[in-house]
């Protein structure tokens, strides 16, 4: 993402830098190519490749079009997405955007009036097993935890 715009936010209340800094490609601007790394990414102008950011959020502005897969923690569609999306956390739709492409996130909000064409895959967020998910298992020489 070196040569794009970042934009850094003045609030030092963030829980990291990566969080304080989020990635602009604006209005009138056109990406080809894949897209990795780990800020936070508006997109309000158009991409086509591939975009790769697993630990942060990516939101499309209402003038964003972007035709590419989209694989993030949190992504947000204001605008048009054309591809895949797949969020560790939660995919967001407004109103005034659309997604033609499978969505497969823990979460998914759809707001009336939006645009949706694809399948949808709920997936839950991994957790680590208590001693009570054990316990209804029986004795302890039943569980194999190898």
């Amino acid at each position: 993402m070196h040569g794009l715009g970042i934009v850094a936010n003045d609030g030092t209340s963030r829980a990291s830098a990566a969080d304080a800094e989020q990635a602009v490609i604006a209005k009138g601007l056109i990406m080809r190519g894949e897209i990795t790394g780990s800020n936070s990414l508006f997109i309000d102008g158009r991409v086509e490749g591939s975009i790769s950011l697993p630990g942060s959020r990516v939101t499309v502005g209402v003038h964003g079009q972007v035709h590419a897969s989209i694989s993030a923690r949190e992504i947000v569609v204001i605008g048009k997405v054309f591809g895949n999306v797949t969020a560790s956390d939660s995919v967001d739709i407004h109103a005034q955007g659309g997604v033609t492409g499978d969505v497969t996130a823990a979460r998914i909000s759809i707001e009336d009036g939006a645009f949706f064409k694809g399948g949808i895959d709920i997936r839950k967020v991994a957790t680590k097993p208590t001693l009570s998910d054990f316990s209804a298992q029986g004795p302890k020489e039943e569980l194999n935890l190898a």
